[in-house]
């Protein structure tokens, strides 16, 4: 009898004693983090379980692209407070040597689709780049054409003062486009590194015409003229932006250029003189 007792009473130990080790596997353990409840603080100090952009980022974008990016940034600004944008604008390929030489930037904005490409997939995050908008050239001159500049080939005159955008620039790849296109050769004073400096010769009356965008002129208030040119259609530049993979707020990134993609951004493009993508 007292050996039965005594077997019964083990049984009930191991019985109780596996019951709570089956709790001990199942129950999360004190302080944990589980589920879609766990955050952590990212190098930008971003709360990585926030859902809204905080913080600052950089943005490098073409030269053309300074008046609808300055206003994009100051709307996205009062739209996600406590956010800041900060703007770097140049000759798309100087942006380009600059990110390769490690300049600290968070989100890039090409002229052109070719100059997206010398940055490797490995510089990019996942998903990006993607097309924005597009752009042409026109023919910029002082008010009242003083010139009488009709179209491309007028400028080969050899008493013209014309100025152009660089090969390496998107505006100068452009430029040899329509140069082809119309069966002339441009014989430039001076070619430069962003098409805001072709803007500012003309601008300035250093030169009596340069190729620029067609929303440089727009851009202009009035300080040049345009000339529209049929070849114009043979070189139209597609304008990307992407996400760098070392930015230090990649969700405010991601977040501004989803921005500049989204209706609001269009509508500052379209307005500017951008056409779709």
């Amino acid at each position: 009898m007292k050996t039965l007792l005594r077997t019964s009473v083990a049984i009930a130990l191991l019985v109780v004693v596996g019951t709570s080790l089956a709790a001990c596997t199942t129950r999360p353990a004190t302080g944990g983090a589980t589920g879609s409840s766990a955050t952590g603080t990212s190098a930008s100090g971003t709360a990585t379980g926030s859902t809204g952009p905080t913080g600052s980022i950089t943005v490098f974008a073409a030269a053309s692209l300074q008046r609808t990016f300055t206003e994009l940034g100051e709307q996205y600004e009062r739209r996600h407070p406590g956010t800041t944008v900060t703007f770097s604008f140049a000759g798309s390929s100087d942006l380009v040597s600059q990110i390769r030489n490690g300049a600290p930037a968070d989100v890039f904005a090409s002229a052109d689709e070719a100059t997206m490409a010398k940055l490797a997939t490995t510089d990019l995050a996942t998903g990006w780049p993607r097309d924005f908008a597009t752009n042409t050239l026109e023919i910029a001159v002082a008010p009242g054409n003083p010139e009488q500049v009709a179209d491309l080939r007028d400028l080969t005159a050899s008493d013209l003062q014309v100025v152009t955008c660089a090969a390496p620039v998107p505006c100068g790849a452009a430029t040899a486009e329509v140069e082809r296109a119309a069966g002339v050769e441009l014989r430039p004073v001076s070619e430069e590194q962003s098409v805001t400096d072709v803007l500012g010769k003309v601008e300035s009356g250093q030169a009596d015409a340069g190729l620029v965008y067609v929303t440089d002129v727009e851009g202009s208030g009035g300080k040049v003229e345009g000339v529209p040119f049929a070849e114009s259609s043979e070189a139209v530049n597609t304008y990307p932006i992407g996400v760098l993979k070392e930015s230090a707020n990649p969700v405010t990134a991601a977040s501004f250029a989803a921005f500049v993609r989204s209706d609001a951004g269009r509508e500052v493009l379209t307005d500017a003189g951008f056409g779709a993508p």
